[in-house]
């Protein structure tokens, strides 16, 4: 696959991020022309007008054909709540491009990001292995500017390496998080392009507040394996719109040369949200954070629309999920993300326990998940089985036509046949363990039942199916299944312990 260029025509605008035409939506002069082939898709956005770009692709659309394999389109949300979709029961922020998505598709209600935290859950996504097992079983936690550490390539197996093996073009668009130094990069984990930045946006320069920079001035832009531009806070701003741009190019490209792709959006704007796209600030009631949110269901359907517009649409499988839960108390930036409504608006709390950070409790790893695949999975449905980001690694293996390795444990299943199914009643497994990097077993779901070991050696138990914010402890009255459901645990902390598979399909006897 030829390396994206950044191939607007256009001139290059004043305020371009490089010199190689990084177009910025707010100001390119032709983004009105792609206004008619977006407006399937996109809701409530008036403020559109301003912020589409330039997609100078005449010709490109067209049908797949029947032989080649489906096109995947991968979205990572950063750092987004259960319930801050509206498809998903928030009453707050408006997300109707994502609400028609889960429409056209099917929602994932017990869908576990496999940690609560970025760089350990995104490497699970990304190998199929939880934390524990990698790196020579050191595992890896959340990455800083200054970290060593990262995915390394000559001990693990990133999925894009394997679907390039079979011919697919591979891209990420926004966050990485899995190693900034140059060994641990995307292109060293079979991505023929990157565009984005290696950790998070708050870890640059100081703003609102923000004292996460770790000395930085600036956050690298880094095109494949060089830094493109050093972004101070104005151009993190325009980021986003940046991103959803060179995802729509890089669809129309592989559609031009025929070849069949993977794409990862990743989303920035959610994590921490410093800086709101031109246009968007104030959009919502509730601070920097609802405004985010709303932005990213607007590049959610600009994706959408125009891969509707390629023409591809039918041999395309979208999956929509978040990395792991929101920021949530105690800490200092929320009242700056959700403005003061955090402080007044007792409705904003979320519908799930804790958040990010928390592998204990279902705020951290339980997430919002959709995927659409038009014509192979059912519309409008509902899959309420366990599934964990994770199984991404063997679903897109299996999509690509590509073998799962075999010298190694891969903790992820094959979750299309269910998907396919529309079975409410099949399942890829009853049991989920709930791991912290580098190895502290936090909890264990068994179908409703989860048992969390908190802190001074105590057990609670919750049954998820009644008690879905995990309020009421319900361990005295349930002896036995705390019983089982500890002894199930301390199974998984060897089967890691032993590079062995999970007992994830258990039989209990309650």
């Amino acid at each position: 696959m030829p390396e994206r260029l950044f191939c607007c025509p256009l001139p290059a605008p004043a305020t371009c991020l490089t010199t190689t035409c990084l177009v910025s939506p707010v100001i390119c002069r032709e983004s009105k022309d792609l206004l008619p082939l977006l407006q399937d898709y996109i809701y409530f956005y008036p403020v559109m007008k301003k912020l589409l770009f330039i997609l100078m692709l005449a010709g490109t659309a067209g049908n797949a054909s029947a032989q080649q394999p489906p096109n995947i389109i991968h979205i990572i949300a950063d750092d987004l709540g259960y319930d801050d979709l509206s498809c998903f029961g928030s009453k707050h922020y408006r997300t109707p491009n994502i609400d028609k998505l889960a429409e056209e598709g099917t929602r994932l209600t017990n869908f576990y990001a496999p940690h609560g935290t970025c760089t350990p859950s995104r490497v699970a996504v990304m190998t199929g292995r939880i934390s524990p097992r990698i790196n020579d079983k050191k595992g890896l936690g959340v990455l800083f500017p200054f970290s060593k550490e990262g995915l390394d390539p000559e001990k693990e197996i990133a999925f894009p390496r394997l679907l390039k093996n079979k011919g697919y073009a591979t891209a990420l668009l926004g966050k990485w998080h899995i190693g900034h130094l140059q060994q641990y990069l995307p292109p060293q984990h079979g991505f023929d392009y990157f565009l984005g930045i290696p950790f998070p946006n708050d870890h640059g320069p100081e703003r609102l507040g923000n004292t996460n920079s770790y000395g930085l001035d600036s956050i690298p832009l880094m095109k494949n394996n060089d830094v493109a531009r050093r972004l101070g806070n104005n151009d993190l701003a325009e980021l986003p719109s940046l991103f959803v741009r060179e995802t729509c190019m890089y669809m129309a490209q592989c559609v031009k040369e025929k070849k069949p792709f993977y794409i990862q959006y990743a989303n920035i704007e959610t994590h921490t949200p410093w800086f709101i796209p031109k246009g968007f600030e104030g959009r919502s009631r509730y601070g920097a954070y609802g405004d985010a949110v709303e932005y990213l269901d607007m590049s959610v359907g600009i994706i959408m629309g125009y891969l509707r517009k390629l023409g591809i649409e039918n041999n395309t499988i979208i999956v929509f999920h978040a990395d792991n839960g929101p920021l949530v108390h105690p800490y200092p930036e929320l009242e700056l993300c959700y403005g003061r409504y955090a402080a007044v608006d007792t409705t904003l709390r979320h519908l799930l326990r804790e958040g990010k950070y928390q592998e204990r409790f279902e705020g951290g790893p339980r997430v919002a998940a959709i995927v659409k695949w038009t014509g192979h999975i059912p519309a409008g449905t509902e899959h309420p089985q366990l599934l964990s980001g994770a199984d991404l690694f063997t679903t897109f293996l299996g999509l690509a036509g590509a073998e799962v390795p075999r010298d190694r444990v891969i903790d992820g299943k094959d979750m299309l046949p269910l998907l396919r199914s529309g079975d409410a009643g099949q399942s890829v497994r009853n049991t989920f363990f709930s791991f912290g990097p580098r190895g502290l077993l936090q909890a264990v779901r068994y179908n409703q039942w989860k048992l969390v070991f908190a802190k001074a050696n105590q057990l609670l138990l919750f049954n998820l199916d009644a008690d879905i914010s995990e309020q009421r402890n319900i361990a005295d009255q349930h002896p036995q299944i705390v019983q089982q459901l500890a002894a199930l645990g301390q199974k998984a902390k060897k089967a890691v312990a032993d590079d062995k598979a999970l007992p994830e399909n258990n039989r209990l006897a309650f």
